[in-house]
């Protein structure tokens, strides 16, 4: 192959580096085995933890607002506003590893904190809305979020239910006539990494409840609980259930966007390809040589719409050979994909070790990758 362009196109590996920083390292590597080589840093993520800086790194200016955490701890939530645009990280206000340090509260733990930061970005003037979801602690239907922007959830004594997932077990009205006008004249957008429905077998409770310490018992409840909520929200909408608990992505981050997408008419979108057209991915990856992507773990899971799925795909579309670095290697997934993937370990590591030299370890990588491409 002869000389040419390299695209670097990475998500954040976890723990370890941002996006951009990911792209950075790998663009290093690149440059250090064959100097002079054209690198386009094309950072990327799918909704999850690390979408906002991903955004950032293109443009927008970073806000903050006091707010709390997933089980009412205070908090500081970053958000992005472009113009009128705000672009707010769920796992920023209601995220799960803002509550490792305590004991895990599947029933209780709600998004009101994440609803305080849209009230803020409303405040701010904003007339678009676009939550990035992923990393979420909670289970609550994003009832949290609807409480926050004045809507009244109460039981059949006509007495607020508590809040969580937990308390959607006692619904019987949703009353939406105290609901901030901004809200519903603001044009939503959710942006999810996953497409599971709200409820059932692929639904928020039953895939991702186990994560955030739902027990067996506690799946039944919040299914059920989650049901009765698209139920209760589409006789108040006057709406099929079916529009509120089928759609795909209706079940990312434990079922924010089901009745609130509802309400609000807003897009479910996903998130690689909604970054990827963001970031101008076809555009970068047109005409080059190379591409190099990849994520802190490579495995089955990746090819579900995930950034390396969104990045493989463009490069097929292009012609251009791709390679995968990540920090492990599933070979069944890449076998799957029918992709060169190359873990960065160096041997036997520790977790610790493997995050504390990731930049190193992959700019490593990528110069390996660089070398046997580029020749």
């Amino acid at each position: 192959m002869t000389r040419g362009r390299v695209v670097v196109a990475f998500d954040a590996f976890k723990g370890s580096l941002t996006a951009l920083e990911a792209c950075e390292a790998a663009a290093r590597g690149v440059r250090d085995a064959m100097p002079g080589t054209d690198v386009s840093l094309v950072p990327m993520a799918d909704g999850g933890e690390g979408s906002l800086d991903a955004l950032l790194a293109r443009g927008g200016e970073r806000r903050s607002t006091e707010t709390v955490d997933a089980i009412g701890r205070p908090a500081l939530a970053h958000w992005a506003l472009d113009g009128q645009h705000a672009v707010i990280e769920l796992a920023q206000a209601a995220g799960l590893p803002q509550v490792e340090d305590a004991p895990l509260r599947p029933l209780e733990a709600t998004t009101a904190g994440l609803g305080r930061v849209v009230l803020a970005a409303l405040d701010e003037g904003a007339t678009e809305v676009t939550l990035l979801l992923g990393g979420s602690a909670t289970t609550d239907g994003g009832t949290g979020v609807l409480r926050a922007l004045g809507a009244s959830l109460t039981d059949a004594s006509g007495q607020p239910i508590a809040d969580g997932g937990g308390g959607l077990a006692a619904l019987e009205r949703l009353d939406l006539r105290d609901l901030d006008p901004r809200a519903l004249a603001a044009r939503w957008r959710f942006v999810t990494d996953v497409d599971a429905p709200l409820t059932g077998p692929r639904g928020a409770a039953a895939v991702f409840g186990p994560q955030k310490g739902a027990t067996t018992h506690d799946v039944v409840l919040l299914d059920d609980a989650l049901g009765r909520l698209a139920r209760v929200a589409a006789a108040e909408l006057a709406i099929d259930e079916r529009s509120i608990a089928d759609v795909p992505g209706a079940g990312a981050a434990g079922g924010i966007a089901s009745a609130l997408r509802a309400l609000t008419g807003g897009e479910i979108v996903a998130g690689g390809v909604w970054f990827a057209a963001l970031a101008g991915l076809d555009d970068a990856v047109v005409g080059s040589a190379l591409v190099l992507t990849g994520e802190g773990r490579f495995d089955e899971q990746s090819a579900g719409g995930k950034v390396v799925s969104v990045v493989h795909d463009a490069a097929v579309r292009h012609g251009v050979p791709l390679c995968v670095l990540a920090g492990a290697v599933d070979a069944r997934a890449a076998a799957a994909m029918r992709v060169p993937a190359l873990s960065i370990a160096a041997g036997a590591a520790s977790l610790a070790d493997l995050q504390r030299d990731a930049a190193d370890l992959l700019a490593a990588g990528a110069a390996s990758v660089a070398r046997l491409a580029l020749r």
